[in-house]
This record gives structure tokens, C-alpha cells and sequence, in this order.
């Protein structure tokens, strides 16, 4: 089959939002699609990974990479395969995973991607882009043992706990020998992580008083507080920590939809008075660590101490709707779009 009967549907960002991200900001376009020139691939798209990032690229605001433009695909990390390749370190049939964007197709350089390939292993798919992928295990182990460094017998909260890196980094905790307390937006996320996953105990931001309950939950104080909220869950935290804690903030999910900057942390002065150390990491940062991540995971995965749940959204023309349900406080486990089989 020739490129000239494939037909590219892509997302590109029409507008930025100012609150949660819907259908209108966003415009599906198509197109067919070219040959591979001479050092480029052809990647058709299987999955696309859904992350707080997403929206945070939308944001025409300081980040780690710079925003997505308007008219521009909507940038995302992904799983395909090459369907044809101009390029002498890649074969049709190859798995890779790269910044594939909300699209069905990509036609460039593998480095204009950054593309990798994906070794042949006895795991799903999706685990690609969740414990085996900087958008969830990679991020979770440097975040807490390269970033938080956490001892034996030590208190770990985590929020978003029943997200796809929360998730991962209370199972790494329990591991590390720490007590684990998560912080979810509904009872299903609380029993999931408590249940499944092997937390300590799980708080729900959204029926509970979190004060009272992390007085319940961590008798000895907190040592580490694994921060993907921010907002009113990390003030409340920091009033809990112990002396010479560690705050690590990966993400701030609470405050991205916001349509105004947010005052705070009101608590901030308690960084000073205990002593804290608060570290902010980007993951593209640590690229290095990715080969010690990833074996430790996967054995992790193999000796059953690391698991985790996926949530499939089917098809491209879906990936707005898939987008709004990460703000949604019931969502566990790894959002995916399954662009095609």
C-alpha cells in the first residue's frame, strides 16, 4: 500500500483555555500522508499516553518545554510502529515510542521524534507508556530515590495517589520498607491503592477533613511528602512534616486549570522552621538513570511487586474527551488513547 492512500488525522491547538480544557480548543484536521525521505520513518500511531502535561503545554506560561502553538498538533507522548523506514537504525515492524503528537501518522527523522525503540518483552503494550516510560515508573523512581532519598521505617504521603505516577511511587515506597499514605479524589481511588496496591492508608481530599486524617494516618509525623497537587493539599502536608523532611514536587495538577495565579503556599514559612528540603525535578533531566529504572522496574513487574490499571479511551477523535477526564477526581490508574490496533 502506498502513503498515498493514507489519510493523517491530527489534532492541532486552536485556542488556549483559560480553565478545563474541552472540545473547542482543539481543531481535527486531515490529511494524506507523504513518503518517508531518505533518514526518515514512517510511524503509525497505536497509543498516545494522557498526562498532566498536556495541559500544561497547552499554557502559554514558563515550562520545561516550550508551549504548544496554536495551529500547531497537539504535542504527546506515544507507542507506534514503523510501517516504512529511510533510516539505517530502523526496520517496518520496529516498536517505538517517542513524541508522537495526536495524530494517526508521523513522517520525519527519528530524531525530530525522539524516538526510541522498544525491546521485545512479555508486557502489555501500555506498559510502555506507564511503569516502563518517563510518563510513569521513570518518573516515580528518580522522583522518590533520587529526589527524596527515603529510608526504612519512614512516612511517605503521596497525593494524586491513584494516578499513574502516584500510584507507582507508593508501591516503590512500600519497597523502600516506608509507610505509605495516599491522597485520592474518591473512595474507589482509596480502596484501588489500599487494596491492590498495598498503601498503608488513603485519604479522600474531597469527604475528608485531610488535617485530621493525616493526624490518624501518620502518627510520627510525615518524612517525605511526594507532591503531585499542590494548592490546599500541599499546605496541609507541610504542616504535618517532621523535621529535615523532603518535599519532592512533580507536578501540580491542582493549579493548572487555574485562570488566575494561586496565592500560596500559605505554609510556606514552615519550609524554615522544619527544616525542609523542597526539590522540584523534571524528569528529561535525568535521562541517565532511565537504563537503572527501567530494569528495576521491569523486575519489580516480574517478581509481582509492581502493578498497575489502565484506562483505554478508543480512538483519536476522542482524545479532548480523554484529555477533561484526567481533571476528574474519580480517575485511576493510566489514562491511554488507543489510536489504532
Amino acid at each position: 500500500m502506498s502513503t498515498s492512500s493514507l489519510s493523517n488525522r491530527r489534532y492541532t491547538l486552536k485556542a488556549r483555555p483559560e480553565g478545563p480544557p474541552d472540545r473547542s480548543h482543539f481543531e481535527l484536521r486531515e490529511a494524506p500522508v507523504r513518503e518517508p525521505g531518505d533518514g526518515e520513518v514512517l510511524v503509525r500511531t497505536r497509543y498516545l499516553s494522557v498526562d498532566p502535561t498536556n495541559r500544561l503545554w497547552m499554557s502559554d506560561m514558563k515550562q520545561y518545554m516550550p508551549p504548544v502553538n496554536q495551529g500547531e498538533v497537539m504535542r504527546a507522548v506515544g507507542v507506534g510502529v514503523v510501517e516504512r523506514s529511510r533510516h539505517p537504525d530502523y526496520n517496518a515492524g520496529d516498536l517505538v515510542s517517542g513524541l508522537l503528537g495526536w495524530q494517526d501518522y508521523n513522517v520525519a527523522a527519528p530524531g525530530e521524534l525522539a524516538l526510541t525503540r522498544l525491546p521485545a518483552l512479555d508486557v502489555p503494550l501500555g506498559a510502555f507508556l506507564c511503569p516502563l516510560h518517563i510518563t510513569g515508573g521513570f518518573t516515580a523512581y528518580v522522583g522518590l530515590f533520587d529526589i527524596a532519598q527515603p529510608r526504612p521505617g519512614e512516612t511517605i504521603v503521596v497525593s494524586a495517589a491513584a494516578g499513574s505516577v502516584g500510584s507507582l511511587v507508593g508501591q516503590m515506597g512500600k519497597i523502600a520498607g516506608c509507610r505509605v499514605v495516599g491522597i485520592a479524589g474518591s473512595d474507589a481511588g482509596c480502596r484501588y491503592v489500599t487494596e491492590e496496591l498495598g498503601f498503608d492508608a488513603c485519604i479522600n481530599y474531597r469527604t475528608e477533613d485531610v488535617a485530621a486524617a493525616l493526624d490518624r494516618a501518620c502518627p510520627n509525623g510525615v518524612d517525605i511528602d511526594f507532591e503531585n497537587a499542590g494548592g490546599d493539599i500541599l499546605d496541609t502536608v507541610l504542616d504535618k512534616m517532621n523535621l529535615f523532611g523532603r518535599v519532592t514536587v512533580c507536578g501540580l495538577i491542582s493549579t493548572y486549570n487555574d485562570k488566575q495565579p494561586r496565592p500560596g503556599p500559605v505554609r510556606f514559612p514552615l519550609i524554615l522552621m522544619q527544616r525542609l528540603r523542597v526539590q522540584g525535578f523534571v524528569i528529561l533531566d535525568h535521562q541517565a538513570r532511565f537504563p537503572e529504572a527501567f530494569e528495576k522496574i521491569y523486575g519489580w513487574i516480574k517478581e509481582g511487586r509492581i502493578t498497575w490499571r489502565e484506562r483505554v479511551v478508543e480512538g483519536l477523535e476522542n482524545a479532548p474527551d480523554a484529555l477533561a477526564m484526567l481533571f476528574q477526581p474519580n480517575k485511576i490508574g493510566k489514562l491511554l488513547i488507543k489510536v489504532s490496533e
